[in-house]
């Protein structure tokens, strides 16, 4: 095909194409073999299955779906995953690209703003690659339509030119792997949705688990830390492995300055309370949206636009951050009327509560 053909793919202006490839030669500027990467001291990303730790259901089920893949010599299926932020979803498409063997090619939802970027980026895809794309749901209708085709016949369609002379361009793509991240499954148009023929839903993780992590983060990094150090940041990490690796660097340099390296429970106690990290795991941001919902709202119902103008806060933040592990240990409810208080949240700010508002309510872990 030749190449001013695509230039027309969206606007019809003579430098779309140019703009595309700029585009997409960023977005594949981050391309690498997986084979290859280099393990840094840093870097506390599992690279094998064997190395994961939690979401064994998760985990189980791909590895079954990569090696049935490499037996067959296919591609894995398209795969989505979702869940809260930092439990791991783009750790596992690192691996998975990393056991298929093959190359792993990251980008995000925002970045494909136009059909002529994800145009751009799938004519570039080698036989088996993974294309990751972070926040999915974040993809703009039209650029939607794009990917249906190359999900399900590797091809794009597109036109070209413009009223008596437009015509219909049949794009072939090589065979390749999408993988879909999203903290908002439920914006995914059911179209995109039902072309993943692997779907996964990632939960928080035990206390046990987050130990674990902390753990190995610790031997990783060369930090000295003894069980109950670890356990003591690990249930602070509201579930999440993520929180849970920053909050022991944070613990480490505490330990580093002021107590020679050494991390105990008392001295991770000492560190996550000047980082105003409080025994369940909440932070000043978390407290201020109970303190919020409680004296200026009395407990609630309160809307979340309000709540995230008192708290000075952007309302993506409350619900995609703050909101979901307060609803999971029980501290909030969404009600039709909006937010409201339970009489746990409202205790663990020292609010009056009223108990009849939550009756039944229990956390969940």
């Amino acid at each position: 095909m030749p190449d001013s053909a695509r230039e027309r793919i969206v606007s019809g202006a003579e430098d779309a194409e140019t703009s595309a490839d700029r585009r997409a030669a960023e977005m594949l500027s981050e391309r690498a073999s997986i084979n290859s990467e280099a393990p840094g001291v840093n870097d506390l990303r599992p690279r094998r299955f064997a190395e994961y730790i939690g979401q064994r259901q998760v985990v189980n089920s791909i590895q079954i779906a990569v090696e049935a893949a490499k037996q067959r010599g296919d591609t894995l299926d398209h795969a989505l995953f979702h869940g809260p932020p930092g439990l791991g979803k783009t750790t596992i498409s690192q691996i998975i690209a990393r056991e298929m063997e093959t190359t792993l090619v990251h980008t995000s939802g925002p970045a494909l703003e136009r059909p002529a970027d994800v145009v751009g980026i799938l004519s570039n895809q080698k036989h088996g690659d993974v294309l990751f794309i972070d926040e999915i749901h974040r993809l703009s209708h039209a650029v939607e339509e794009y990917l249906y085709s190359a999900m399900e016949d590797y091809r794009v369609d597109f036109i070209a030119g413009a009223g008596a002379f437009a015509k219909t361009i049949n794009l072939p793509l090589q065979k390749f792997t999408l993988i879909g991240s999203t903290t908002r499954a439920g914006m995914l148009s059911p179209p995109l949705r039902e072309r993943f023929a692997l779907t996964y839903h990632l939960d928080y993780y035990s206390v046990g688990e987050l130990t674990h992590v902390v753990t190995r983060s610790a031997s990783i990094l060369s930090v000295s830390i003894d069980q109950p150090g670890a356990k003591v940041i690990a249930s602070r990490s509201r579930g999440t492995p993520r929180i849970a690796n920053n909050l022991l660097r944070r613990v480490r340099d505490y330990a580093q300055v002021r107590r020679e390296g050494e991390i105990d429970d008392e001295v991770a106690a000492e560190a996550l309370h000047v980082e105003g990290v409080d025994e369940l795991g909440l932070d000043r941001l978390d407290r201020l949206y109970l303190e919020t919902l409680a004296r200026n709202y009395g407990g609630g119902p309160a809307g979340i636009n309000a709540l995230a103008a008192s708290a000075n806060e952007e309302v993506q933040t409350l619900e995609d951050v703050v909101e979901p592990f307060l609803l999971k240990i029980g501290f909030i409810m969404r009600t039709p009327q909006g937010r409201r208080a339970t009489t746990r949240g409202m205790t663990h700010v020292g609010a009056p509560s009223d108990a009849a508002a939550d009756a039944g309510q229990r956390p969940l872990i």
